[in-house]
């Protein structure tokens, strides 16, 4: 009985170090960001009267983006200092704006160009 125990009391502890050996990598893959890294999201909110543009700009990597240059095509341009990491604004194109696309650079080698997304429209609106 005792040998038993003394094989299950082995087994139990290969077993646990296994999974804190894989589980601490799975852990940092995880949690692993890019320093630098950027999401951007263009998109067209068409109303029967107006159409209305909006850009969410979110710094997702880990350290803050700098000089960052806005450029909403047709020569209107935008110039932002910096976005701290997790930091996230939403702009509006200027008026008489085509919004075919956006186009964002900053340090470090970002930069992203997006064309312009239609929201979608809300079907079945309660109360009908």
């Amino acid at each position: 009985m005792n040998q038993y125990t003394v094989i299950l009391a082995a087994g139990i502890g290969a077993i646990v170090l296994v999974v804190v050996i894989f589980g601490a990598d799975i852990v940092k893959l995880s949690v692993l960001t890019q320093e630098y890294s950027i999401f951007v999201d263009p998109i067209l909110d068409k109303q029967s009267l107006f159409v209305m543009g909006r850009v969410t700009i979110q710094n997702t990597g880990s350290q803050s983006l700098t000089n960052i240059h806005v450029n909403f095509g047709a020569g209107d341009t935008l110039d932002l200092k910096t976005l701290k990491a997790g930091q996230k604004i939403i702009l509006s194109p200027p008026p008489d704006n085509p919004m075919e696309f956006v186009m964002i650079s900053a340090d470090n080698d970002i930069f992203v160009n997006k064309a312009y997304r239609e929201m979608p429209k809300m079907v079945g609106m309660m109360g009908s």
